[in-house]
């Protein structure tokens, strides 16, 4: 996998492109849309764990984080949880 990464931006971006309009022509909507919030999953889950990854670094770096912190950081995402629940909730 990290040969991926010594190919340049653009033959990556390009690559990327190639392999999304050649699935065009051999799927229809509805697996086009499947496919492509999979997909989409799969890179939310990527950016995810490599910026908890980067955090988990930060933190060693710096042991000034304190439990206050992480509570402070725990409660605001619990907050939008519930928020993006709440919102779910009132357009269903």
């Amino acid at each position: 996998m990290k040969d991926l990464f010594d190919l340049s931006p653009k033959l990556l971006t390009f690559s990327a492109v190639a392999v999304g309009y050649l699935l065009l022509d051999d799927l229809d909507a509805n697996e086009q849309n499947a496919l492509g919030n999979w997909l989409m999953l799969v890179a939310q889950v990527l950016c995810t764990n490599a910026y908890f990854r980067q955090v988990q670094t930060e933190r060693m770096q710096n042991k000034n984080f304190t439990d206050t912190d992480v509570m402070e950081m725990m409660q605001k995402m619990r907050d939008a949880i519930e928020k993006e629940i709440a919102i779910l909730k009132k357009d269903a």
